[in-house]
């Protein structure tokens, strides 16, 4: 093996993404596990059944409306077993918001500390997780990038041999932050002082905002459609199936990629969200609202897999998870106001989806503002942006240059 590789190529050496990697991505999808059921369940414990109230006027007191309601089915839920209904109603919504809220509060706190402490340390905090996170090697980029290269050669290594490889000879470069030691101390203000992270940062802080908010938005306003609660809700988690697949079938091919893909599959949400108001609400099953809006949760649900990814290569890797806090912090501003636009259905049925369409294809042309990454090599420090093949090539002859 020769000795002096790139970090790029040691990765090629190891193994790019083989069984070892696969199993410690399937001890992360564990915990995302845990935080979809505890997303999706207000929809269930929030559900609201038809009622009537035999008497004009909404009683005062609890007690009194206790008496006077009458809910057509026999369904239990928070909103029948404390009466969230009409001026109460805001509860079921806010219950969900505040839910958000605490995984904002948790990106504003752990992002940054990612990049300090690193990766392991951070995913190892919570003392419930100790025994799974604690399987997981520390990121050879973010250990490169702090200029800690045996360290990153020992995980390469481990990489290696968990993909089935024999034992190489890798010996790294020397990385930037070798000689640059002010590169440690890298936070969230280098994203608004470099020129093209800024405008990078806005764009996609916009577009993880959309994504969350039409996601989720979908997701709870499920308990809202005709039909079956339950059936609804399995539907609209059964629609993320083809999604996945979808997704990873477009990023990888060069005529459409990363942003091609993201683009279209944001315009088809917004479109399918928009289109709802124009079916009549009996129409039959393939052409009804319901149709169109599992149709759109599909499309977003592919978006949201691909912002993931995008978003990692668009930034060096000293800034990453500093770059992806950000834009997930602004992912959960979309969650905590989601569960509030289904009630807005008081104004018109089409009026949430017409909110979620509009929203979809503003960010679907948005992400043509950013550049393509698919086969460009990523970034691992701020300079190596300004390298010519990091760029976005919009000219023949800058084509040539790289």
């Amino acid at each position: 093996m020769a000795l002096g590789l790139g970090l790029e190529e040691a990765f090629g050496a190891a193994g790019e993404f083989g069984g070892g990697q696969r199993r410690l991505t399937a001890l992360l999808v564990l915990l995302q596990v845990y935080v979809a059921c505890q997303s999706m369940l207000i929809v269930l414990v929030g559900a609201v059944p038809e009622y009537h109230i035999d008497q004009e006027g909404i009683p005062a007191s609890r007690a009194e409306l206790a008496k006077h309601i009458h809910f057509a089915d026999n369904f239990t839920s928070i909103v029948t077993e404390w009466y969230l209904i009409e001026r109460e109603a805001y509860k079921v919504s806010l219950a969900s918001s505040l839910f958000f809220a605490g995984l904002l509060i948790g990106n504003i706190t752990f992002g940054p500390l990612s990049d300090k402490l690193g990766r392991k340390p951070v995913y190892i905090s919570g003392l419930f997780f100790d025994v799974v996170f604690g399987m997981l090697p520390e990121s050879p980029r973010w250990l490169y990038s702090q200029g800690k290269t045996a360290e990153a050669e020992d995980v390469l290594q481990y990489i290696a041999l968990g993909n089935g490889k024999e034992r190489l000879n890798l010996k790294l470069k020397p990385s930037a932050g070798t000689f640059r030691k002010d590169e440690s101390a890298l936070g969230i203000l280098n994203l608004v002082k470099h020129p093209v992270l800024r405008w990078r940062t806005i764009i996609l802080m916009y577009i993880w905002y959309v994504c969350s908010f039409v996601y989720y938005g979908l997701t709870l306003n499920a308990g809202e459609l005709r039909g079956n609660l339950y059936l609804n809700v399995a539907l609209s988690g059964l629609v993320e199936v083809p999604a996945f697949p979808l997704c990873m079938f477009f990023i990888e091919k060069s005529w459409s990629g990363r942003r091609k893909t993201m683009t279209c599959f944001l315009i088809f949400a917004g479109f399918a969200c928009i289109f709802t108001m124009f079916l009549p609400t009996k129409a039959g099953l393939l052409l009804s609202p319901t149709s169109l809006a599992l149709c759109g949760k599909m499309m977003v649900s592919a978006a949201f897999n691909i912002v993931y990814i995008y978003t990692s290569e668009l930034y060096p890797t000293v800034l990453r998870n500093a770059g992806l806090g950000v834009c997930s912090m602004s992912c959960r501003f979309g969650g905590i106001l989601a569960p509030f636009v289904p009630s807005m259905k008081s104004l018109s049925p089409s009026v949430p989806f017409v909110v979620f369409g509009i929203s979809g294809l503003s960010a679907g042309f948005l992400t043509l503002l950013l550049p393509e990454t698919l086969n460009k090599p990523i970034a691992e420090s701020i300079e190596d942006l300004q390298s010519p093949k990091y760029q976005v090539l919009k000219n023949e002859e800058a084509e040539q240059i790289s």
